[in-house]
């Protein structure tokens, strides 16, 4: 591989002379290459070349950078939002502190491609410069946190579609599952019946206010501390560039909502709305993960366990136990969302890492949240595909238990008191016989009148049974 010579501060480095980087992402890929190859996402390097790109925007407006410097600038960072670059951001994600590595990897980029573009040789910093063009008014502490936003608020789009998706599906469910009755269960034992569909209203329910907190978080984002410089301060940038720096941001990105923040010391120091997204996703992990777990044991068996829904078969379960097929999809589904949270333990522990004037642990936040987002888009989508679209229910298995679950007796509370009902309960487990035997064989009701219990209507919807009392009717 042949090299070219570059200098920086710290003297002379060998380059790939094919690289676009220069002196200080070489270093930083000498540094830390060899951590955990992890490079940046493509949503945040997007987010990156859109802050660049705004930047220059504004400084020729401003006639700080020349029509030249600024078109070739724009031209360079415009291609690297398209995806052409991705290869020569090679900073690994565990690096220096604040995430001077990466943002310098795209200034130098940045840089080299916009002289290429004025048909200059790499590394030409006389004509255009990494530091002093590209990252004009900029510093990390102020490009890393903004980048950190827009890589969010474009990465979670997908992940919410996603979501919309998993809800109107389970919503489609309940209302498939509506009539099929089965006995509800509180601490694994027996409970009052409810509905399957029900059940799965409750899941549709869980998601819906789960994207309603994803999207209440990513509201908060929208607030840039763009301009504040190397801590808030705004020294060395232009009276106007806050302002003008956010609207070009919200054009470019379209993302209109984007604002300049009301305390750029307080944009600098604190990720909080960072830490509200990662936990909104946290949170919802946490739902999806015990709807996994019912679903599970909704399904299991089929011969020895509860087998009230059927999860479509896609893989054989076992290497050595023929025609075993295991819910695997929900399974995956449940390990992406530990990972999740573990991911979003992260970010925690890197918000409140926070000092002074500056949090340094940005670059794991920003890995973190990304890999948030991907894996929960990804589980989601395959789930939704695999098996929720095709789950059926057992009406035969949800039939037989909803019948001889002792939880039918409670509907008696009102008509015979909760001693009396008690009492039947004992005399079923005792004789091994249903609770409707139990009921005729004490002359408690009639079959009519156990029927009229047993209405679907009335045992799934609010209300007390309008159920004369045997004494009554003397």
């Amino acid at each position: 591989m042949t090299k070219r010579i570059q200098r920086d501060t710290l003297g002379e480095i060998e380059i790939p002379t094919d690289a676009y980087w220069g002196p200080q992402t070489q270093r930083a890929v000498e540094n830390f290459g060899g951590i955990s190859g992890y490079k940046p996402q493509r949503g945040f390097i997007w987010a990156t070349a859109s802050v660049k790109m705004a930047a220059a925007m504004v400084h020729r407006e401003l006639k700080l950078l020349t029509q030249e410097k600024a078109d070739a600038i724009i031209q360079a960072a415009t291609e690297i939002k398209s995806g052409e670059l991705d290869d020569h951001f090679v900073v690994d994600a565990f690096q220096a502190g604040a995430g001077t590595s990466h943002n310098m990897n795209a200034n130098e980029v940045i840089a080299n491609r916009a002289l290429e573009i004025l048909k200059k040789e790499r590394g030409d910093y006389d004509v255009i410069h990494p530091n002093n063009d590209v990252n004009m008014a900029q510093s990390t502490n102020d490009v890393i946190p903004t980048a950190l936003r827009l890589f969010i608020l474009h990465d979670s789009l997908p992940l919410l579609k996603v979501l919309q998706h998993t809800e109107d599906q389970f919503r489609k469910k309940a209302k498939e599952f509506s009539q099929v009755l089965k006995s509800g269960r509180t601490h694994l034992q027996d409970a009052v019946p409810v509905s399957l569909g029900q059940e799965f209203g409750a899941y549709t329910e869980a998601v819906k206010r789960g994207m309603d907190n994803i999207s209440e978080a990513r509201e908060k984002l929208y607030e840039i501390g763009l301009g504040g410089s190397a801590t808030g301060t705004g020294l060395n940038v232009h009276p106007e560039y806050r302002e003008r720096v956010a609207k070009k941001l919200a054009d470019i990105t379209g993302f209109k909502e984007i604002k300049t923040t009301n305390n750029y010391f307080w944009a600098m120091q604190s990720l909080g709305p960072v830490l509200d997204f990662s936990t909104a996703l946290s949170n919802l992990a946490v739902e999806i993960s015990r709807i996994m777990n019912d679903l599970r044991l909704l399904a299991s068996g089929p011969t020895t366990g509860l087998n009230e829904i059927v999860l479509p078969a896609v893989q054989p379960g076992s290497s050595i136990m023929p025609g075993k097929v295991n819910p695997v999809m929900a399974e995956m589904l449940n390990m992406a969302c530990f990972s999740v949270i573990g991911h979003h333990h992260s970010v925690a522990w890197a918000a409140a890492a926070g000092q002074l004037e500056l949090n340094v642990m940005m670059p794991l936040m920003v890995y973190s949240i990304g890999e948030q987002m991907k894996v929960f888009k990804g589980a989601l989508a395959a789930f939704h595909d695999k098996a929720l679209k095709g789950i059926k229910a057992n009406p035969a298995s949800c039939t037989r238990f909803f019948e001889n679950s002792y939880g039918l007796v409670t509907v008696l509370n009102t008509v015979i008191g909760y001693e009396k009902a008690a009492e039947i309960v004992k005399e079923a487990q005792s004789a091994g016989c249903s609770i409707k035997d139990a009921i005729l064989s004490k002359g408690v009701l009639t079959e009519e009148e156990i029927e009229q219990i047993l209405d679907p209507k009335l045992l799934t919807e609010p209300g007390i049974p309008d159920i004369t009392r045997p004494e009554d009717k003397s």
